[in-house]
């Protein structure tokens, strides 16, 4: 399953057996607004809600951190995902969070998982079917077996260690003012700054203004201004993990190694009383 899917491709699949869509809208603690609620205002039709403050780690006093393999599993068994499942990610934005789903799913094993370009702004600009209420359970649940993948995923330590050694580019997707420390974080208690010695991507950046991805080549040509290749060890951060994935699908169309994902991002590091900060 190629890792995004255009509109076209979504209505002509829709309602077929083993295809399962969600909406894993995210909204910012400075937004005001509730993925959920929207949701049940207007979704694609048969489209279930993927919360990602759920779909977590709940021990952790970080946000949506990465679950155990057996919540994970339980919480996709639930939602009605198999191991034979094609699984598609949109969210309510045009491009937002819903690459944090499709993250997830290869973090823990899953190919058959992609992102819907344009989101839904992009379906109802197009004047395709939504409809309205809370999400339906599925008749039966699946039979989901996580197979974790812990080189995709990068903590506090690893980046600490790299610090020192340099072997991994870290590239942060929040928009310059956020990583350059002129605009404040928009989590309360969160300083403003960046990780030394990573670079500024803002995952805007690889997007089309209707929040499709541009070319392979615009891709690869946005990530070289960066200094990344063929050859280079990438590590995707921003404010919590989630954007970061946008970074992350970004590389995989471009070509180019996909590397890892710095889970607890700047909201870990920039709390932590002993991090190092950029300015």
């Amino acid at each position: 399953m190629h890792p995004v899917v255009r509109t076209e491709w979504l209505a002509a699949e829709l309602g077929k057996p083993g295809l399962i869509v969600f909406d894993a809208t995210m909204y910012l603690p400075n937004e005001s607004r509730n993925g959920r609620a929207e949701f049940e205002r207007a979704h694609i039709p048969g489209a279930r809600f993927f919360d990602i403050d759920e779909i977590a780690d709940p021990e952790s006093d970080l946000p949506h951190m990465v679950p155990s393999c057996a919540r994970f599993c339980r919480l996709m068994a639930e939602l009605g995902v198999s191991d034979e499942s094609r699984v598609v990610f949109y969210d309510q934005k045009g491009l937002s969070s819903a690459a944090r789903g499709w993250w997830l799913m290869g973090l823990f094993g899953h190919d058959q998982a992609a992102v819907l370009e344009g989101g839904l702004p992009k379906w109802q600009r197009e004047g395709r079917p939504i409809e309205a209420g809370p999400a339906s359970l599925p008749e039966q649940a699946g039979r989901f077996i996580p197979r974790f993948r812990p080189r995709r995923l990068r903590g506090l330590g690893d980046i600490l260690e790299n610090i020192a050694s340099g072997a991994e580019c870290v590239l942060d997707a929040r928009a310059a003012p956020r990583f350059a420390g002129t605009h404040p974080e928009p989590r309360p208690g969160v300083p403003a700054g960046h990780i030394p010695g990573s670079r500024n991507l803002p995952c805007t950046e690889l997007l089309n203004p209707d929040s499709t991805f541009k070319s392979p080549e615009e891709l690869r040509a946005c990530f070289a201004a960066r200094g990344v290749g063929d050859a280079t060890a990438v590590v995707t951060s921003c404010g919590s993990g989630v954007s970061a994935a946008i970074l992350t699908l970004g590389l995989t169309l471009a070509g180019l190694p996909p590397g890892a994902l710095y889970d607890g991002s700047w909201t870990e590091w920039g709390t932590h009383p002993h991090t190092p900060k950029g300015p």
